[in-house]
């Protein structure tokens, strides 16, 4: 018996009109991703480059007279890692607390046989629309003595209402009902079910929820500005504002303050520094990405369900 002929793929053949629209969307994509990539190519390579072409605005894509002198400033300053320590902690308590919260209150709320779900979600949504304001919130804070308390960093804004209702959402269209009235044949109380049947089926969107909040854990400044006044539970953020903002440069730097030279060579260090100050502050969150981005492609439901 004469073995099967393999099987040769004809090429696709291609009107001018969809090579036209390729085209087009290639070129399309490739500004994007020049417009996206080229600000943070600049940023890179600024901070690695002479200040004073910096300043002069020489630098373009590649640095220009490579120098360190910006991240060693930066980095023999002392706070910057304490900073670096409360932001790191403040980040992972913050994380584990919004996720403790938004993914129990949307599954909550994503139950069909909950009573009152309807209403709960609207009033919730109001919430993003209207709330009480700056100095109310710095009363109950202060009335709940977490004014100038690490915990402020943690519990504020512990739940987010856009996060639980993308939760919620994910949990309606991806968890069928099916799924959970077999768990219940066999046995499984509701906090079971939610444990051991939605939540290892919810892997992409903890994965993107965990992802928004350390971001947002991660560049928080606002409610450290405002709630706290201890520098020893100032977040990274915090001192890295100090040093742009707030001149604290005069003791990371020595020589003549009378000296124009002196004078000239902080303002170029400055902005030398200003360019490393992003990545420096920028660099864990990138790092993180790579770890969750596996989780980002939806998919975990095939196999689930069996015919």
């Amino acid at each position: 018996m004469r073995p099967a002929a393999p099987v040769k793929h004809k090429r696709l053949i291609r009107s001018k009109d969809d090579r036209i629209v390729d085209f087009i969307a290639y070129a399309v994509g490739a500004l994007v991703v020049l417009v996206t990539l080229y600000p943070l190519v600049f940023v890179v390579s600024a901070s690695f480059s002479d200040p004073a072409r910096v300043i002069n605005g020489e630098i373009t894509l590649l640095p220009k007279g490579f120098t360190l002198e910006g991240y060693k400033r930066i980095l023999n300053y002392s706070l910057i890692w304490k900073g670096y320590r409360n932001t790191f902690l403040y980040t992972l308590f913050g994380t584990s607390v919004n996720l403790a919260v938004t993914l129990p209150a949307a599954y909550a709320l994503s139950r069909r046989d909950f009573i009152g779900r309807n209403a709960l979600t609207a009033f919730f949504a109001f919430t993003m629309f209207f709330s009480g304001g700056l100095i109310p919130t710095y009363l109950v804070m202060k009335t709940l003595r977490l004014v100038n308390s690490p915990l402020i960093m943690v519990f504020m804004g512990a739940v987010s209402v856009w996060n639980t209702v993308i939760a919620r959402t994910f949990f309606q269209g991806n968890i069928p009902l099916e799924l959970q009235e077999a768990a219940y044949l066999d046995g499984c109380s509701t906090t079971q079910l939610f444990l051991r049947v939605v939540l290892p089926l919810a892997k992409p969107i903890i994965a993107v929820l965990a992802l928004f909040c350390a971001v947002g854990h991660w560049n928080s400044y606002f409610n450290a500005l405002i709630y706290l006044s201890n520098a020893n539970t100032y977040p990274l953020q915090i001192f890295l504002r100090n040093i742009l903002i707030l001149n604290q440069m005069d003791a990371m730097m020595m020589g003549d303050p009378d000296s124009m030279e002196f004078l000239l060579r902080m303002m170029q260090l400055k902005e030398s520094m200003k360019f490393g100050i992003v990545v420096v502050a920028s660099v864990p969150v990138l790092a993180l990405y790579p770890f969750l981005q596996k989780y980002f492609v939806k998919g975990m439901m095939v196999g689930a369900l069996k015919g």
